[in-house]
This record gives C-alpha cells, structure tokens and sequence, in this order.
C-alpha cells in the first residue's frame, strides 16, 4: 500500500489495522510488516531506538509493503521534521492537551504556507511527494488524547484545521481519570466513558478514531465499537508471552 492509498483509506475512515514497535531491529519489524498489517508504527517515545532506528525501521516497514508510522518523542517541530524526511507516512504526536498544541503539530507537518516543516526530504522524497503540495496532502498529523487537560479539550482539539485524527493512549488515559495505575479496575467506568467521549468527538469532526490496544481481541473490540485505527502492541510484550508460553510447555506446566 503506497502511503497516499493508506493516508486515503485512513481519512475516509475505513478500517485499519496496525502493530506497534518498540524494539530497534529492523529485521524483525520487516517480518511483522509483512503479515498484512495496514501500519506499523514505531515507539520514538518509549521504545529503545534513537534516530538510526526511526530510519531503519521506516525502510524495512516499505520494504515489506506497509505504511510506516512513527509516534514522535514530542511535540516538537525538529522530531516531527526527522521522522517524515525519514520517510514516515505519519506521526502520532504525545500528550496533545489543546487546541494550540494541536495546531502547533499540525504547523510542523506541513509546509509552507500551511506549516513550517523545513524542506529537505532525504529519503521521504523517494515516495512521499516530493513536491510539498503533495507530502501535506499524504502525511498523517495524529493528536495523542492521554492527560485531563486533552481529555477536556478533546472537542476542541479534533477541530482543529488539519488535525487528521486523535489517537488514544489507554495507559496515560487510565491515569488521567484517577487509575493508581494503567487497567486499574477501580476507574473502568471513568475510562470506559473517556473512550466514548473522544471517540464521539472525532466521529463528530469528521476525523480518524484511532487507539492503541494491547490484543487483537481488544483490537476486534475497539472496530466494533467504532474506532476505525486501531494499533495491536507489541513487539517487546509479544516477544515475552511468547517465550514464556513455551517455557511453561517444555516444562508440562
């Protein structure tokens, strides 16, 4: 899928489905990509990579035939600038708590005279554009909505011009609306009616739903429920369960 045929199918808010990397080992992310997920997005945030690894992990994702994606370390207009000259087909940006943030994202994605992204696509100028008019017409820009203060301003947020969509961080969320710790049961019903909100907020706005989920059966919830971007994590936790699933079988356990 090129990253103007996903970008498309992701704004008309058809399904898509993605898988969230946190490891730099681009091997690895070039086997995953090659299952058949819509996206693969990079942790740029959390995950243990700097910016060989963005660039790494970006080539062997097209390599393998998905849209890259990588979630920026912040809201700063430098990160945003290396991961799409590294040639990602969008980014999600962290802890967005308003509509001034919001735009401010939405500047360093775009070119002038709709942004300030610095020209000088080293390697996104292979497939994304190169011309200006063209990458901002194919670049994804999405807000992350994981604090009280985004949560609150989420309407605002998705309203934003330019924003693609909002992207839902469940374990900073948790915290957000007073969880001791992310799936504090305690707070459930408090989380579960944050999910609506800012999901009835994008719908309303016309604007990407998208979600990170830590299973394909919470995956397969979140796309009944509406949200129609929905990220499967990870490559680390996967890794763990797996290894451990077969320890315990070695072992008759």
């Amino acid at each position: 899928m090129s990253a103007a045929s996903f970008a498309a199918k992701a704004r008309a808010n058809e399904p898509v489905v993605g898988y969230w990397v946190v490891l730099d080992s681009p091997v690895s992310t070039e086997r995953v990509a090659r299952l058949g997920y819509d996206y693969v997005a990079l942790d740029a945030q959390h995950g243990l990579m700097g910016y060989s690894g963005w660039l790494h992990g970006l080539m062997a994702i097209d390599a393998a035939g998905a849209a890259g994606i990588v979630r920026v370390p912040s809201n700063n207009a430098a990160f945003i600038g290396q991961a799409l000259d590294a040639g990602a087909a969008g980014v999600i940006v962290p802890l967005v708590n308003n509509a001034e943030e919001a735009a401010a994202a939405v500047r360093a994605v775009r070119y002038p005279p709709h942004g300030l992204r610095s020209y000088g696509p080293m390697r996104s100028a292979l497939r994304i554009g190169p011309t200006p008019a063209e990458a901002d017409a194919t670049v994804l820009c999405l807000a992350m909505i994981e604090t009280p203060e985004g949560l609150a301003n989420v309407k605002e947020i998705c309203a934003v011009p330019g924003i693609d969509g909002v992207y839902i961080g469940p374990s900073d969320l948790c915290l957000a609306v007073g969880g001791r710790f992310p799936n504090d049961p305690d707070v459930a019903e408090e989380f579960n009616a944050a999910l609506v909100s800012i999901r009835e907020a994008a719908q309303d706005a016309g604007v990407i739903a998208a979600i990170h989920t830590a299973s394909g059966e919470i995956a397969a919830q979140r796309l009944s429920e509406g949200f129609t971007f929905v990220t499967v994590a990870s490559d680390l936790t996967h890794l763990e369960i797996a290894a451990a699933n077969h320890l315990s079988t070695a072992r008759g356990e």
